[in-house]
C-alpha cells in the first residue's frame, strides 16, 4: 500500500489554524478521503496530560530546555500512536503543529537556536518531515489580538486557561514570527506560506490550492 500524505499546520496561535484544519478535512472527505486528525502538543491521552503543564497559565518557572523536551516527548508519542500507523495505511495525515512549531517558539522564541531543535529532531523523530506544511501568516497584530481573546473566551467559559505562552511579550513573538520566515526561505519546497490579514474563505482557497497540487504530485 502506497504511504500516506503528511501535511501540516503552522503559525502563531490566532493564525487560523484550527479553522483552515477543520476546512481542510471537510474538503478533503467531499473527496473520498478520510484524514487522520491531530494537534500538537496533545492528540494522544499521555500528550494530553503533557499539553496542560506546557499551556497552563499556571505552569511557572519552566525551563525553555524543559519545555523543549516536553515539547518532543509529546511529539514522539503522536507519531507512534498516530502519524506513522496513518501513514502506513495510506491515510492523509493533518497535523496542527509540528517540528517547525518548536523550531519557531523554543529556538527562535526561547532563543535555543534551530541547530538544537533539528537534532532532537533527527534523534526523536527519526527525520520524519511532513510532504506539505501550510504556513499561515496573518500579521503579527492580528495572531496576538486573536490569540489572547481566545483564551479570555476559553477561561471564562472552563475555568481553564491555555495562555502561558500568549503571555508573553510581543518580542518573543516577533523572534517567533521571524522564525517561520527563516523556515520558509528555506524549505521553499515543502512550506506554502499563506501571508496576510485575509478572509477564512480566501485562506482556504489558498491552502486547497497547495493541497491540490501536492495530491496529483503524489498520485
Amino acid at each position: 500500500m502506497p504511504r500516506g500524505i503528511f501535511i501540516t499546520l503552522e503559525g502563531l496561535d490566532g493564525s487560523g489554524k484550527t479553522t483552515q484544519i477543520e476546512r481542510l478535512a471537510a474538503w478533503l472527505r467531499r473527496r473520498g478521503h478520510e484524514p487522520a486528525l491531530l494537534r500538537q502538543p496533545g492528540g494522544t491521552a499521555t500528550g494530553d496530560r503533557i499539553r496542560q503543564i506546557l499551556l497552563d497559565a499556571r505552569t511557572a518557572a519552566l525551563a525553555p530546555m524543559a519545555e523543549m523536551a516536553l515539547m518532543f516527548a509529546d511529539r514522539a508519542q503522536a507519531i507512534a500512536e498516530v502519524v506513522r500507523p496513518a501513514l502506513d495505511a495510506g491515510r492523509i495525515v493533518l497535523c496542527d503543529r509540528f517540528t517547525d512549531s518548536t523550531e519557531a517558539y523554543q529556538g527562535g522564541g526561547r532563543e535555543l537556536g534551530s541547530e538544537l531543535v533539528l537534532a532532537m529532531h533527527r534523534l526523536v523523530c527519526g527525520g520524519l518531515q511532513p510532504d506539505l506544511t501550510l504556513l499561515l501568516l496573518p500579521s503579527l497584530e492580528t495572531s496576538l489580538a486573536r490569540a489572547r481573546r481566545r483564551n479570555q473566551r476559553v477561561e471564562a467559559e472552563t475555568g481553564a486557561s491555555e495562555g502561558r505562552f500568549e503571555a508573553e511579550k510581543d518580542a518573543f513573538f516577533r523572534r517567533v514570527w521571524q522564525k517561520y520566515r527563516e523556515i520558509a526561505a528555506r524549505e521553499p519546497d515543502r512550506v506554502a506560506v499563506v501571508e496576510g490579514d485575509l478572509t477564512i474563505g480566501e485562506v482556504h482557497e489558498q491552502i486547497v490550492e497547495a493541497v491540490a497540487e501536492r495530491l496529483l504530485a503524489t498520485g
